[in-house]
């Protein structure tokens, strides 16, 4: 029975704050591709010209997803949003099983239980309930990247490199696990997830010409399209420079942080090639750091690095605590205090709480080390 309560208890919270986040973002994302799918596919508009009403905001990804999403066209937004909410529990779930479930099984605990409590958890993180609040698609191409490296990198699959490749043809910045595949030398996996990748673009260029031309020669590079860089809600390498405020040096001194968490992150997975969970770890966080533009709800990225760190609270309390307080302070929507500064006191931290994890992560999330062996080996679903 007490477990019974605590998973209620839990449940309770993290849909309180899941309501919480809708009532505040109300689905903001889903109502701009739901508005540009509807006027490229039913009005004969131009995708890339839409902008949602009273907002600079519009379609920023390339044609292949908008080949994805069609079926928006004919959905009502209602739906649309039932349907991103389902899919965004359903990934989480499985992201939670692929990465704890084998810590969880081997250290002998009620399976059903611990993994009701970790899925609570992962519901109640601020990444996750952000994109089910804004209607977003980031655990779905983290669960295509994640099974891609764990049930089928991981175990050798000849098919391994499809999903990172379909990934990348529906939103680029998971093209960094192309890198991953270039780094750790898995030629295979590297010429799988190019071809599909390119296979899937080209696609979408021979039906969707005029869209491919304009989003790869004009809209891809309109930074204008996705947001002011230093609000306090990106939480990139680019937003943190963005908020210095040394307009005179900003992009060399972005260009210097880049190479050097760059370096940092190939030193680390050229190490432990044979590590996947641990790449599919670090390389999320790079993905988040790298990116010009990376909203809070993109760290579910991050997802991974936190497992890893949080199921070494019996053997490595250093790690611990670190992946501890990165879950506590990113959940506490604490960062939001510096939304609206003025606000001093802090603010080099406050306001960039995300990136500061980020780094922390990538430097001492344990890879290719004994504590972090037990999750190579995933447990198939059916287990």
């Amino acid at each position: 029975m007490k477990r019974k309560a605590m998973v209620i208890g839990l449940a309770s919270i993290a849909v309180g704050l899941v309501v919480l986040a809708v009532y505040r973002n109300s689905y903001f994302d889903s109502r701009v591709y739901h508005g540009a799918i509807v006027y490229w596919f039913r009005d004969g508009g131009m995708v890339y010209d839409f902008l949602r009403p009273g907002t600079p905001y519009g379609f920023t990804y390339p044609p292949f997803a908008g080949m994805v999403m069609w079926p928006m066209a004919v959905l009502p937004l209602l739906m649309v949003m039932i349907l991103a909410t389902v899919g965004t529990v359903i990934t989480t779930g499985l992201l939670v099983w692929w990465l704890a479930g084998p810590l969880i099984q081997r250290r002998g605990w009620p399976t059903g239980f611990a993994f009701a409590v970790a899925f609570c958890l992962a519901l109640a993180f601020e990444p996750v309930r952000e994109t089910i609040s804004f209607g977003q698609v980031n655990t779905l191409l983290l669960a295509l990247v994640a099974g891609d490296m764990v049930l089928g990198l991981g175990k050798g699959r000849k098919w391994a490199g499809v999903g990172i490749g379909l990934a990348t043809a529906i939103k680029l910045t998971p093209g960094v696990f192309i890198l991953y595949l270039l780094v750790t030398r898995r030629w295979r996996a590297l010429g799988t997830a190019v071809g599909t990748a390119t296979g899937v673009t080209l696609l979408a260029g021979a039906v969707f010409p005029d869209e491919s031309r304009e989003f790869w020669t004009s809209a891809l590079w309109d930074t204008n399209r996705v947001g002011v860089l230093h609000i306090v809600s990106n939480q990139s390498l680019r937003g943190f420079v963005a908020r210095l405020h040394i307009e005179t040096v900003e992009s060399k001194v972005w260009l210097a942080c880049v190479l050097v968490t760059l370096a940092l992150w190939v030193w680390r997975v050229a190490r432990a090639p044979e590590d996947v969970v641990g790449g599919l770890a670090l390389t999320g966080i790079l993905g988040c750091l790298l990116s010009p533009v990376t909203w809070i709800h993109h760290w579910v990225w991050v997802i991974p690095a936190l497992v890893r760190c949080l199921f070494l609270f019996d053997s490595d309390r250093a790690r611990f605590a670190l992946g501890a307080a990165a879950y506590l302070l990113m959940t506490s929507h604490i960062t939001w205090l510096w939304e609206k500064p003025p606000i001093p006191p802090m603010e080099l931290l406050g306001a960039n709480i995300y990136v500061w994890f980020g780094l922390a992560l990538l430097l001492w999330t344990p890879v290719g080390t004994r504590r972090s062996s037990d999750v190579h080996e995933p447990v198939k679903i059916n287990a």
